[in-house]
């Protein structure tokens, strides 16, 4: 199984290293991708990643899940890159898995549409704008088919989990649960 964690400048790091550390703790073959057209990207409280391969590198027909973490300016800068429009797109048209927690909801996923009339959540204060054609739904982690939305730092863990669940299935997620700690 391969996911690719998209990595722009700005990006919340805890919302992108949880989803690749639980994700490989799991068995994903989870790859973190820069749309920035270099390796080294600059989370938005400063910390640099180097990112496993660039967006050219990636083979989305591979790939079984995009992950979209938040974090500002990382989700518009995300927004903007045309190529990872046209592959969420793709995805979304053959009902394969996206996640996106945080602002990327509201700022990546709804203005393409991939929300509309779909249940999602995002950071508080964008979903009421960004979000009108989606069902909000205050939960931390929601999910509607192949959609999986959730809303912020706060909610990165059972983040993660849902998208370990979502791919391994719910054995497969207890057990990690269990390993972290987490219940």
């Amino acid at each position: 199984m391969l996911v690719y964690v998209h990595l722009a400048d700005g990006f919340e790091e805890i919302e992108a290293l949880t989803q690749v550390d639980l994700l490989r703790r799991a068995g994903v073959d989870a790859k973190t991708v820069s749309i920035m057209g270099r390796r080294e990207v600059t989370g938005a409280h400063g910390v640099r990643v180097y990112a496993d391969i660039v967006f050219a590198e990636a083979d989305y027909d591979s790939c079984e899940m995009i992950v979209l973490p938040g974090g500002l300016p990382g989700a518009t800068n995300l927004a903007a890159h045309e190529g990872l429009r046209e592959k969420l797109l793709d995805f979304a048209g053959a009902g394969k898995r996206i996640a996106a927690i945080c602002a990327s909801p509201a700022a990546i996923l709804a203005p393409l549409g991939i929300l509309d009339g779909k249940k999602a959540t995002g950071y508080p204060g964008y979903e009421d704008q960004a979000l009108a054609n989606a069902i909000r739904t205050d939960g931390d982690v929601v999910i509607d088919g192949s959609i999986i939305t959730s809303r912020g730092p706060a909610t990165a863990m059972p983040f993660a989990l849902a998208l370990v669940e979502e791919l391994c299935g719910k054995a497969g997620r207890d057990e990690l649960a269990g390993e972290l700690l987490f219940e």
